[in-house]
């Protein structure tokens, strides 16, 4: 299965900014859809945006204004840029590749973020 890395969580305060990125080992224009997932201790993963081959960028409604996910195909990278992060923000952020044919989620082993004063 693909590999993805995650990498850019840390510490930020409120109203702070942060760029996670996603390496993935092959080429993520392969995919219908990239992903990203975020997990609190005791919580479900809970889907936060989702980059489709094609079509709209879709956005969870906690996030949707505040937060945008991007692809470079050529770096096999996906990004999300989170802006005017809260507290409630603070989790583990996972990458996925979503398989055209069955839909099974390939994972990345998440960063961390913080976001606290």
């Amino acid at each position: 299965q693909v590999q993805l890395v995650e990498s850019g969580g840390g510490l930020v305060q409120p109203g702070g900014s942060l760029r996670l990125a996603c390496a993935a080992s092959e080429s993520i224009d392969s995919f219908p859809a990239m992903e990203w997932y975020r997990q609190t201790p005791g919580n479900q993963r809970e889907r936060v945006a989702t980059s489709p081959l094609t079509g709209s960028r879709i956005y969870a409604a906690s996030v949707e204004g505040r937060f945008t996910i991007s692809r470079d195909n050529a770096k096999n990278t996906l990004y999300l840029q989170m802006n005017s992060l809260k507290p409630e923000d603070t989790a583990v952020y996972f990458c996925t590749a979503v398989r055209g044919s069955d839909g099974y989620h390939s994972w990345g082993q998440g960063t961390q973020v913080t976001v606290s004063s």
